[in-house]
């Protein structure tokens, strides 16, 4: 039991948790915003009402897809969303940090392993080198 317990309470599990209520908050704000005033105003432009019960008929079966499209709107915005205010800034970040970083490794002459900088003699080839500056 104790084991579990730490499991629960550990850092990343809190956060994973946050992350998915504040997720789905998100999604569901989204979500209303493009039923609520985007599609409206896309079906004012075609002279319907009510965007989400446009459909269509094949045999007389009834297809909705205005809803499918209210979706299809809703994913686009999160994805847009997600893409420029988390995984773009954090790559930057990222390429960022790397490019401060000391260089710790350099690839040899011989078989092009990568080998620490201040090395003698490559421990793959066994060339001896001359040590970095």
């Amino acid at each position: 039991m104790p084991g579990f317990r730490k499991f629960l309470l550990r850092g990343n599990l809190i956060e994973l948790a946050v992350a998915v209520v504040i997720g789905a908050a998100f999604g569901a704000v989204i979500t209303s915003l493009v039923k609520d005033l985007i599609t409206p105003l896309i079906a004012a432009i075609g002279g319907k009402p009510n965007f989400a019960s446009l459909y269509f008929t094949v045999n007389k079966s009834k297809f909705l897809y205005g809803d499918f499209v209210n979706a299809l709107i809703a994913f686009a915005i999160i994805a847009a969303v997600v893409y420029f205010v988390v995984v773009s800034p954090v790559v930057r970040l990222l390429a960022r940090m790397q490019r401060n970083q000391e260089v710790t490794e350099r690839a040899c002459p011989e078989c092009l392993a990568d080998i620490p900088v201040r090395a003698t003699r490559c421990m793959y080839c066994t060339t001896t080198l001359t040590p970095a500056a």
